[in-house]
Parts: C-alpha cells; structure tokens; sequence
C-alpha cells in the first residue's frame, strides 16, 4: 500500500467518524435524560435552516418516512414549524439557547456574510467590553461571547472554548424568570439536573448541557407560540418516565404517544413558568 493510499484513507476514516459523532446525541449514553432538541417556528423556514447549516455549521437531515428537514449539532437536534411566531424568543422563559465554538471570529464574520443580525451589542453583559460584534472577557476571567438573531427571531449565544475540538456544539439553555430559582430547583427535581454553583448565575448540568437561570426584571412568558416554540429532553424509558411525572402531579400536556412516521415516541409538559416541553425517546438513533 503506498503512502498515498494510507493517507487517503485514514482522512476517509477520520470523515466518517466526524460524520457519526455529529449525527448523535452523543451524550445519551452519559445519563437517562439528557437535552434533545430545540423546536423554533419561522414565518420562512427556509431562510432559518440557513442560519444553522450556511451560518453555524449545522447538517441538515432527513428523517423518518415524510423526509422532515432537521438539523444536527453535537447532542443537540434543531426542528423547524413553518410558522410565523408571535414573538421571538427575547421576553419568554427560554430566552436564548447556546453553542460552544473554539474561535468566535470566523462564526460571527459567516453569520454577518450570510446577511443575518448580530446583536451582542445590546445583548452582552454589561462588564463586558464588545469590539467588532465579539464581547470580550471580564476582566476577572471566563470566555468571550457573542449573540446573533435567527430570521424568527430566535436568539443564540455563541460562547469562545478555546479548547474546544468540535466546530460547534451544545453548550446552554438559558430560562429567565422573576422566581428563577423556583425554576431551577424544579428543573434537578423534575429531570435530575445537577445543581452548580459559582458561575455568574445559577446553573444545573445534565450531560452535554448547562441549564441556566437568570433572573429577569420583568415579567416573562411561556414559549409556546414564540420563535422557541419547545425545548425537548431525550429519555430513556420514555413510558415510565411519564408515569413517574404523573405521580408526582405533573399534568401531561399530550400523552405518551408513538410517532409511527418518525419511530419515536413523545409526550408534552409544561413548567410551572410556561415553558412547553417535549419528552422524547429515540432521536438519538438519527444521524
């Protein structure tokens, strides 16, 4: 075999194994729940896949027999409802949701030749000093950030890990609430994130995901209609997990219910704050 040959391929071996890790929610195999999806409504669906495959990097996916368009980042699966919102995602429980990438630079110069909005500006905390779209770190250390807006209105932080070896991947999703800690104490009870603590807000980690909890001057709504329509958890035993929220008092907004076209099953809920919540089991088969 020559040189050329095994050059050839091992890049062959190393695509391929990029191409399965991004098709995965990797980290299921960490935990029995673990974060799945974002579902977000767009009045031009079209214009919203390409700010997460054009702009962020995402691979779009056809799934289940109907063919449904989705798109996959590491441990996270990104649905689409042609739908206008009726708000975005600013001023509801789930303001924005995060990806980690290990240069910011070259995301926020694709995102702006793409022709969508940069909004770190008005967006950064206010210790933060923002130069050329990109808010630096504090001065008592942590990561640079940036924030963009879809065509729906969906916002999207984008936080600097250097040490980062994935393009992109899930980092957050960020609730505000005037009882924000209510919320994240549900959160651990409900779905057994682990609480954190020290960061600039409070925090609970599932596997592959940060759940955060600021507190919000005012008042906030659910997201059901908005431009995040729904988050959605992977579980594992999907049929005893309902049956353990019920038994806990939580209504289910939709039954345990099999999505023959998809070979998934679902369930809805909803957060004492509003957020609507899908409940699946299966997603993580698709890549």
């Amino acid at each position: 075999m020559t040189l050329l040959t095994r050059f050839i391929l091992s890049l062959l071996l190393v695509l391929v194994s990029a191409s399965t890790a991004l098709g995965q929610l990797v980290a299921a195999k960490d935990g029995p729940i673990v974060y799945g999806h974002h579902h977000v409504s767009a009045a031009n669906v079209d214009e919203e896949k390409k700010f997460f495959v054009a702009a962020l990097g995402g691979v779009l996916l056809k799934v289940g027999t109907g063919n449904t368009e989705i798109v996959k980042f590491p441990n996270v699966f990104i649905w689409f409802r042609a739908q206008a919102p009726s708000g975005g995602s600013r001023g509801t429980t789930v303001n924005h949701v995060g990806f980690s990438v290990p240069d910011l630079r070259p995301v926020v110069e694709r995102i702006k030749a793409n022709g969508f909005q940069m909004i770190t500006s008005t967006e950064a905390p206010t210790n933060r000093v923002v130069k050329d779209d990109i808010a630096g770190a504090p001065p008592e250390g942590g990561n640079a950030l940036a924030f963009a807006l879809t065509p729906g209105g969906t916002k999207v932080e984008l936080v600097e890990i250097k040490t980062q070896a994935l393009p992109m991947t899930l980092h957050h999703v960020h609730f505000f609430g005037q009882q924000n800690l209510d919320m994240r104490a549900w959160y651990i009870k409900v779905f057994g994130a682990v609480e954190r603590n020290g960061g600039p807000f409070p925090a609970a980690d599932l596997p592959g995901v940060a759940l955060n909890f600021s507190p919000s001057p005012d008042p906030v709504v659910g997201t059901q209609g908005r431009a995040i329509d729904h988050i959605g958890f992977e579980i594992r035993n999907l049929l005893e997990f309902t049956q353990r929220l019920q038994a806990m008092g939580i209504t289910l907004e939709r039954p345990y219910t099999k999505v023959e076209a998809l070979g998934t099953v679902i369930a809805y809920v909803r957060d004492p704050w509003g957020t609507y919540i899908e409940l699946t089991e299966g997603l993580d088969k698709f890549n």
